[in-house]
């Protein structure tokens, strides 16, 4: 039997699972609700979802790959008691990792595409009206929106091609230094810009009368669907790096420095892009529409704005990759754990069948732009089917497994969670009838209240771009 790969470092660990937590929501969603909701006083409330909601989730996801030393796609069979189904989930966390991919890839390519139209100039000197035909005509070309998900996707299997620490960990770790370098960058720019003190203030000041004005509940679940959004937990994205490591480090202590690398990028991103805007008396609003049509417009009114542009979507670029290598990576895993698959033939049909599967996304915004179901695209559908079910029902069915008796059980989630040094799980009777009276209401609600909120909302890009 081959050998399981391991990291090399502690660092490539923590670095490659929070850029699997880092994505292109932490940019385009996360400071617009922050400046809407409140400020800082927003960010303590999300602070705090993120500590009694994602973060326990995580450290069971690592646990869970750690203990069975295998992905999503066999760990369950490892861990379960003799007789029982937990496995059937597999099934679905497979199939949400590829659906993901379905239209993430085609977004990253978006990025990929808007740091080489910045470093040629296309801006330059364009209007804002010019600016937003620059998108519309990106988002109505089938070609090229192909062209570009093809390169993003055949760049993150090249990465997984070489391995787990030649590759995956060698090459994420480079980009994501860069990525905070990168935003560190352009952070102290924004911050020396005319006005830019404004936009600070409007971001991170804590107003108790924004949270009024939008209602306590709806600010809670804002909060609350941002802290569990965020972190890409409930289809083994993260579980499958904790089968990559040694029982050195506690994984509580672990999964914090992921949580604060993925939030640093969050509120830097908002460092960014309230101080640029308000510079130049731009509204930031928030989606897409913020990345690609309000964001170039103060680029072109900044003085060497094709550079800080052409950094802005590379650092855009990077996050979006971080993503692709490390859902692809499980992907390649589940595979070869399931069928015994060589690392070359596992690459090889996966990527074939990952870019197929990335053409319906495209074509769902041409050619097949009629084609709706309840008034959403085939991106929206893609989205729905992962944001607002395999995403939450999987995080339950991990949390569920690992503190009832009748999955792995509490006390070996316990055991694993808290072996080697560093900071340990509680194992209170309190924080024990929270896991496992309380969190999975939590999750449940969070699962009906986004069908409550998609009956009566049409999303134009996917909700899960927030992770």
């Amino acid at each position: 039997m081959e050998k399981r790969e391991k990291f090399s470092s502690r660092l490539g660990f923590i670095l490659i699972s929070a850029g699997c937590a880092i994505g292109l929501g932490n940019v385009w969603r996360f400071p617009y609700i922050t400046g809407q909701y409140g400020g800082g006083a927003f960010v303590l409330i999300y602070l705090f979802f993120l500590l009694v909601l994602g973060l326990p989730i995580i450290i069971m996801e690592f646990a869970v790959g750690r203990a069975s030393q295998k992905s999503v796609a066999l760990s369950y069979e490892v861990l379960e008691p003799k007789g029982s189904k937990w496995h059937i989930h597999k099934y679905f966390a497979i199939a949400g990792n590829f659906l993901l991919m379905m239209f993430y890839t085609t977004v990253g390519g978006w990025m990929l595409s808007y740091f080489f139209k910045m470093l040629k100039g296309e801006f330059v000197g364009a209007d804002s009206e010019k600016i937003a035909n620059i998108f519309g005509t990106l988002t109505s070309n089938r070609n090229e929106m192909i062209f570009w998900m093809v390169i993003i996707s055949l760049l993150g299997l090249a990465v997984c091609s070489l391995g787990l620490e030649k590759g995956v960990e060698k090459i994420t770790k480079a980009m994501m230094v860069s990525l905070f370098f990168i935003m560190l960058v352009l952070v102290v720019r924004a911050l020396t810009l005319p006005n830019a003190m404004e936009g600070l203030e409007f971001y991170l000041k804590p107003d108790v009368s924004k949270i009024k004005e939008a209602g306590i509940g709806t600010t809670v679940f804002a909060a609350m669907g941002q802290s569990f959004f965020t972190l890409s937990i409930g289809i083994g994205a993260l579980a499958i790096f904790g089968s990559y490591i040694g029982k050195e480090r506690a994984l509580t202590g672990e999964a914090i420095s992921v949580t604060i690398l993925d939030t640093s990028v969050a509120i830097m991103a908002g460092l960014i892009i309230f101080p640029a805007c308000f510079a130049f008396g731009i509204n930031p609003g928030e989606g897409p529409g913020l990345v690609f049509i309000t964001l170039p417009n103060v680029f072109n009114e900044m003085a060497g704005g094709r550079i800080w542009g052409a950094l802005f979507f590379l650092f855009m670029t990077f996050a979006a990759l971080s993503t692709v290598i490390a859902v692809f990576q499980n992907i390649i895993t589940c595979t070869r754990d399931l069928w015994g698959w060589s690392l070359r033939k596992a690459t090889l049909l996966n990527g074939i069948l990952l870019i197929i599967l990335g053409l319906p996304c495209v074509l769902g915004m041409t050619d097949w732009a009629g084609f709706q179901i309840g008034g959403k695209n085939i991106m929206d559908i893609e989205d729905f089917l992962v944001s607002n079910n395999l995403l939450p029902l999987g995080s339950l069915v991990y949390l569920l497994f690992c503190v009832t008796r009748y999955g792995w059980g509490w006390d070996n989630f316990l055991k694993e969670a808290n072996t080697g040094e560093g900071i340990k799980f509680p194992g209170g009777k309190v924080f024990k009838f929270y896991l496992i009276y309380i969190l999975p209401l939590v999750v449940l609600f969070i699962f009906v209240q986004g069908y409550i909120t998609v009956s009566y909302t049409h999303l134009t890009l996917p909700t899960i771009l927030r992770v």
